[in-house]
C-alpha cells in the first residue's frame, strides 16, 4: 500500500531529464498580471520540488503557477487538470510569455508550466529537482505537450 501510495503521490508533475536554459531575453507578457507571473515564477528558479507544495520553501507544478498568478493577483484553481479547465486555450503558436503550457502522461493532465516565450517555460518538474526553465527542444516535453492556456484576468 505505501508503494502505491508513493507512486501516486510522485505522479503529481512529470519528469524529464535536466536541460540548462538561461534567463536572457525572456520576452515581456502584454498585460501586467501575466507580467507579475512571470516575474515572480522566475524569482521561484531553485526552489526545490515537493509534492503538494504551493510556497517558496518548495513547490509542484501547479502550486508553482497558482502561486505565481496569486501573487499578481488572480487566482487559480490547484491541480494542473482543474488549472487546465479554467484558462482560454490556445495554441503553442498563439501563446505569450506568461500564458500556461499543459502537458499529458498518458491519457491525464499531469504538468502545467509557465510559458516564456522562444519556446521556453518556466516549471517545478518533479520531486528531487529544483524549480528550472527548460524549452521545447527537450524531446520529452515536446512529445507531452498537450495546449496553451490563457488565465483571463478578472472583472
Amino acid at each position: 500500500a505505501f508503494a502505491v501510495g508513493l507512486a501516486g503521490s510522485l505522479a503529481g508533475c512529470s519528469s524529464a531529464p535536466r536541460q540548462a536554459e538561461t534567463s536572457a531575453n525572456v520576452p515581456v507578457p502584454a498585460d501586467a498580471a501575466r507580467n507579475q507571473a512571470v516575474f515572480t515564477a522566475m524569482q521561484m528558479v531553485g526552489v526545490p520540488y515537493q509534492w503538494g507544495g504551493a510556497t517558496p520553501r518548495g513547490f509542484d507544478c501547479s502550486g508553482l503557477v497558482q502561486y505565481a498568478y496569486s501573487n499578481a493577483g488572480l487566482q487559480l484553481p490547484r491541480t494542473a487538470a482543474a488549472q487546465m479547465n479554467a484558462v482560454t486555450p490556445l495554441t503553442l503558436e498563439n501563446a505569450e510569455a506568461g500564458d500556461l503550457l499543459f502537458f499529458r502522461d498518458g491519457k491525464r493532465t499531469s504538468h502545467v508550466a509557465i510559458y516564456l516565450g522562444q519556446g521556453r517555460f518556466v516549471h517545478a518538474p518533479s520531486t528531487g529537482k529544483s524549480v528550472a526553465l527548460d524549452s521545447f527542444s527537450n524531446t520529452y516535453w515536446r512529445m507531452r505537450f498537450t495546449r496553451a492556456g490563457r488565465v483571463q484576468p478578472t472583472s
